[in-house]
């Protein structure tokens, strides 16, 4: 049997019961926020100003559904330059004290830019009431990189709100909910490992740091992929895309010793450009003994959005699986609340 198979270890080390939350999460989908969204002026660009885990669901909006406006995501204490009256800046932050995200805030407001705050409380909670600002309240109680799905669906009520997504796109995500509950079956704790995908990845991760690899539709999953080794497992990993990587990256694999310390993953899309489809595959063929083999996750789904769903919830459960493998709590982050508290 194996280790991952003993649901009494399970239950002992994840004492917050994060693979319950990362079950739960395709219900998140259909969030009702009760928000009614009237800004009164028109929107040229929109900003999104957040870190972590409360700026990784704007990634999706950009490879679903899109936005009919110049959208960029502003991971840092300053806003661009353009941002004006004629923009939208949405200050994201799960605890709503993220100081980047505030600072962002008093940008926006001596800009004139429209605002809109997303948090599940905080500072930024109370400045939405004082400012009178439309306020998009997450529920609390977990861990930001798992309430992703809710950021998700807050995103899309506003884009689609303002008529900068296409109409429908509340409705599909909302339909794509039920295909995700079922398809995450397959992944949970009491599937045993010689049918759970999610478990055999991440025995295959064990001991390594590991490469995410993507094309451009999928790589806001990629990143969350990423993330979650980094916070849950307590992993390093990186990421990145084709075809970008076949412009520096790919050669990094080609020297130093064969036997490189690394797992390669790569969720691969039938949904993605046809050359960066066979950019997957001249780069395994020509990296063949220079590199480890990669770990290929062919993405279930007929939509993009349900590709990109897929890809992110199995994203959790490996993660969480490879924290247990490391003989760790995936809930606790003590290091980056040491940091902060240091920080000041």
């Amino acid at each position: 049997m194996s280790v991952l198979d003993d649901l009494k270890m399970i239950h002992e080390r994840d004492a917050q019961d994060a693979l319950g939350i990362a079950e739960k999460q395709a219900s998140y989908l259909k969030h009702e926020f009760g928000v009614e969204l009237k800004l009164g002026k028109p929107i040229k660009n929109v900003v999104l100003a957040g870190m972590g885990g409360s700026a990784l669901p704007g990634a999706f909006m950009t490879s679903w559904p899109g936005l009919s406006v110049p959208f960029e995501i502003s991971r840092n204490y300053n806003l661009p330059s353009y941002v004006g009256p004629e923009t939208l800046v949405i200050s994201s932050s799960y605890s709503g004290n993220t100081e980047e995200s505030l600072a962002a805030l008093e940008e926006a407001k001596a800009s004139g830019a429209s605002i809109i705050v997303i948090a599940a409380g905080g500072q930024l909670m109370e400045k939405a009431k004082a400012g009178d600002y439309p306020f998009y309240e997450i529920p609390g109680g977990i861990q930001p990189r798992m309430s992703t799905f809710y950021f998700l669906k807050a995103f899309v009520d506003i884009f689609e709100s303002l008529g900068l997504a296409a109409a429908g796109s509340a409705q599909e995500l909302n339909q794509a909910s039920g295909w995700l509950s079922s398809q995450l079956a397959n992944w949970l704790p009491d599937v045993p490992t010689d049918k759970n995908p999610a478990k055999q990845i991440a025995l295959e991760l064990l001991g390594k740091s590991v490469v995410m690899y993507s094309g451009p539709k999928l790589f806001p999953a990629a990143n969350k992929w990423k993330i979650c080794f980094n916070e849950n497992a307590k992993n390093i990993a990186w990421s990145n895309y084709f075809p970008e990587l076949n412009h520096n990256e790919f050669l990094g694999w080609t020297s130093h010793p064969v036997d490189k310390p690394y797992a390669v993953v790569e969720l691969r899309s039938s949904l993605e450009h046809p050359r960066t489809q066979k950019r997957f595959e001249v780069t395994e063929r020509l990296l063949s003994g220079k590199r480890p083999s990669p770990e290929v996750v062919e993405v279930q789904g007929e939509t993009l959005l349900q590709q990109l769903l897929w890809a992110a919830n199995m994203g959790d459960f490996v993660s969480l699986y490879l924290a247990l493998l490391n003989g760790l709590n995936p809930t606790p982050v003590d290091l980056i609340e040491k940091f902060k508290r240091e920080l000041g």
